[in-house]
């Protein structure tokens, strides 16, 4: 029986290399060698960016609290607008940034979020620039809406992030924004406000779009980098960026597939239409447990883990230096330590191979985030148990000298 034909779009999306190694290192963790009983070590599992935290209680109890009462009827594509305004009132006591919440579209997590924003603004012909390194997601939500992902290498001296004379040096006439992500995975750099200021102002001029993903922004540890590209307010400028954000990261609800964006009003109406067609509707379940989100016991848990997370990256990234694993540039957001490896081995997928079955410790290797320097850099997620992590850096002391 012959197979069906695929669209050629699949050609353009490569395989997600994070998942395709948690799943050898799944095997791994399912043999022998790991197995307590047997006299091995359990995986310590270091290579998937999900908080150890889980919803807070509050959420949990609205959940529960909606199931019993029945409240799980279709919501409007944009969202229920009770939380849409919570989410915008959540700008204005954070960030002193006031948000219409008409301007609010509550998507199905962030990937909802930029497939929308995807489909209805780029098109096959446009590119969209992008900094190597880069979640790959986000480039594969450009290529499968038909436009080209065109990623620029970016340095330790621009911690690994954009700035607007690359922006500028790299437009054409077939370019038609830039996606960025501050701070970004897999780095946990953040794009300084003067700059991202810039960088929005060098796009408007050139009539394209900026696509801020903000899922980490929660996550900041530092008050220079921790502000919102929404700040930005001058005419044609905030007329031109569009903000894309989570409740996955800093309010913990990974799995529950909540997302958002913010969009200029005339983007409002379009995506609308998008979504209303895509998937009717963001979980109603997920929605109404969200409004929990912003109960003051749960932004005192949200910030008691922000907190524990900065505490991880000050013990991780000294002992990963100590180690030869230097980090060129510090994180100041996200739960990412994104290292250099070279002094170890010549390939950081060899690396992260080795360490998987001799350290039993696992790692994400630097190819799923783009081709410069891809060889060199291994993400290590810090988002597991303090634990965890004394026990992934005990393992690589013992391996690595």
């Amino acid at each position: 029986m012959t197979a069906p034909r695929l669209a050629g779009r699949l050609d353009h999306i490569e395989p997600f290399y994070v998942m395709e190694l948690a799943k050898a290192a799944s095997l791994v963790a399912a043999s022998p060698a790991c197995d307590p009983a047997q006299g091995g070590e359990p995986m310590v599992f270091l290579n998937i960016g999900e908080p150890d935290f889980g919803a807070a209680p509050a959420v949990q109890a609205a959940a529960i609290a909606a199931l019993a009462e029945g409240r799980t009827q279709y919501t409007d594509a944009t969202g229920l607008p009770a939380l849409r305004q919570r989410i915008a009132a959540w700008y204005g006591q954070r960030y002193g940034v006031e948000i219409d919440p008409r301007r609010i579209v509550v998507t199905a997590g962030a990937s909802a979020a930029l497939q929308l924003i995807c489909l209805a603004l780029f098109e096959p012909g446009d590119e969209v620039l992008m900094p190597d390194p880069s979640y790959p997601c986000n480039r594969h939500f450009v290529a499968a809406a038909g436009a080209t992902a065109r990623l620029l290498p970016a340095s330790p001296e621009a911690r690994f992030q954009l700035d607007a004379a690359s922006v500028r040096a790299a437009w054409t006439p077939a370019t038609r924004g830039v996606l960025l992500a501050s701070p970004g995975n897999p780095t946990g750099t953040s794009i300084a406000p003067d700059e991202m200021a810039a960088i929005a102002q060098a796009v408007a001029e050139r009539g394209g779009v900026t696509l801020v993903d903000e899922i980490y922004l929660g996550l900041s540890y530092d008050e220079r980098y921790g502000q919102t590209a929404l700040a930005l307010q001058q005419p044609g400028v905030a007329d031109s960026l569009v903000s894309i954000n989570s409740f996955s990261k800093y309010f913990g609800m990974t799995g529950w597939r909540l997302g958002w964006l913010v969009l200029p009003p005339a983007l409002v109406g379009p995506v609308e239409r998008l979504a209303q067609n895509l998937y009717i509707c963001p979980s109603t379940l997920a929605q109404h447990a969200a409004l929990a989100c912003f109960e003051p016991e749960s932004m005192t848990e949200y910030e008691r883990r922000r907190a524990e997370f900065r505490r991880r990256r000050d013990h991780v990234v000294p002992a990963l230096e100590a180690l030869g694993l230097p980090v060129p540039v510090v994180p100041d957001g996200a739960f990412y330590a994104w290292f250099d490896c070279s002094r170890h081995a010549s390939s950081s997928w060899a690396f992260c191979q080795r360490l998987m079955q001799s350290a039993h410790v696992a790692l994400t290797p630097g190819r799923d985030f783009g081709p410069h320097a891809a060889e060199r850099y291994v993400r290590l997620s810090f988002a597991s148990s303090q634990e965890q992590l004394d026990t992934a850096l005990a393992r690589l002391s013992r391996e690595l000298r």
